[in-house]
């Protein structure tokens, strides 16, 4: 199928995770600096592809473990953030949202306290240079200890402004929902978005104690409510967002390949959704990619501009931001569609 360009679609990005973002090629010139050898399978430019099991996780969080070992120094972190601004940028994307937790990096730059500021600072440089509005979500790791959470939502409420959510991410099987519900606490009653993952390898249940014990804003992922249309009205009724990554799905074994995803069924639905890439780096596919994927499963470029406004409208960005970004999303759809390339619909001019 082919229609308007997807880059020029002015779009937010609101599930992109910190290392997971770096560029391949920033990937490999730290780890040279540093002598770190790199396995092939994080460098030969494949996408990840794990069964969705325990070893399967395991597999993907030692490569992401192997990429964060390169970032160990405020440099590197600078380096991230800017680039991430710029590869949006390249892509139409007018709000992110990054999500990081300091923890990983502190040991590096005195404290997770010095590690937030790096990135707030960074994201502030990096909003002037490039145009795009940057909002940076504070993760907590369900494999530490409900109470670390605590820290990292107080440090995110000091940072309220720049700061815009709080979140929750690693391996679903890992923890017990429940206890993670005062850190949401924290940082909802402070104002921040509350944006945990959820629905991605554990299904209806898992969705619901996330929405009964963190009251998410959005859900990170969130495909698995499609399962359970009760639980799915649920979330459509409450305004509850769904940041779904067609790519990272199909890589971790959720499901068999992106186009498989049940989009359309979460759009039929009625829910609020806004595509992310996830994580890059490891999913070998960004922003621009995933709204192909949507093309792919036969969304029109009406439907593609409707995600994009969506995701504009799940965004934590200042009020002038959504009305410039929708105001493009309009000039953008109303726009000629441009003629089939040479060679007829089997190649597109995007390619």
């Amino acid at each position: 199928m082919t229609g308007r360009d997807l880059a020029a679609l002015p779009k937010a990005h609101l599930h992109l995770h910190f290392t997971g973002s770096m560029r391949l090629r920033t990937l490999r010139e730290l780890a040279a600096e540093r002598s770190i050898r790199l396995p092939r399978s994080l460098t030969d430019d494949e996408a990840l592809s794990v069964e969705p099991t325990r070893r399967g996780w395991f597999r993907f969080q030692r490569q992401y473990d192997t990429a964060r070992a390169v970032v160990d120094s405020e440099a590197a972190m600078r380096r991230i953030v800017r680039e991430a601004a710029e590869d949006d940028a390249a892509e139409g994307s007018g709000r992110l949202e990054l999500q990081v937790d300091p923890t990983s990096y502190a040991p590096f730059v005195g404290g997770i306290t010095p590690a937030l500021e790096i990135v707030l600072d960074e994201a502030e440089r990096a909003e002037r240079a490039t145009g795009v509005s940057l909002g940076i979500v504070v993760a907590a790791s369900r494999t530490r200890h409900p109470l670390d959470a605590r820290t990292l939502a107080r440090l995110a409420v000091r940072h309220a402004g720049r700061v815009v959510g709080f979140g929750l991410s690693n391996d679903e099987r890992r923890g017990a929902t429940a206890e993670f519900a005062g850190a949401f606490r924290i940082a909802r009653e402070a104002g921040l978005l509350s944006v945990p993952h959820g629905g991605e390898l554990l299904g209806p249940m898992h969705v619901a104690q996330v929405v009964d014990h963190l009251g998410p804003h959005r859900l990170g992922h969130g495909v698995r409510s499609a399962e359970d249309p009760a639980l799915l009205e649920r979330i459509v009724a409450a305004g509850i967002g769904l940041e779904v990554c067609p790519a990272s799905n199909a890589a971790l074994g959720v499901v068999a390949a992106p186009e498989l995803v049940p989009l359309r069924a979460l759009l039929d639905a009625g829910a609020q959704v806004a595509l992310g890439a996830d994580d890059p780096l490891l999913f070998g596919s960004r922003l621009v990619d995933q709204y192909r994927i949507a093309r792919a499963m036969g969304i029109d470029d009406a439907g593609l501009a409707a995600l994009a406004a969506s995701s504009i409208r799940l965004s934590a960005a200042p009020a002038a931001v959504q009305e410039r970004l929708l105001a493009g999303v309009r000039e953008w759809l109303s726009g000629p569609v441009p003629p089939l390339p040479p060679g007829g619909p089997g190649r597109t001019a995007e390619r």
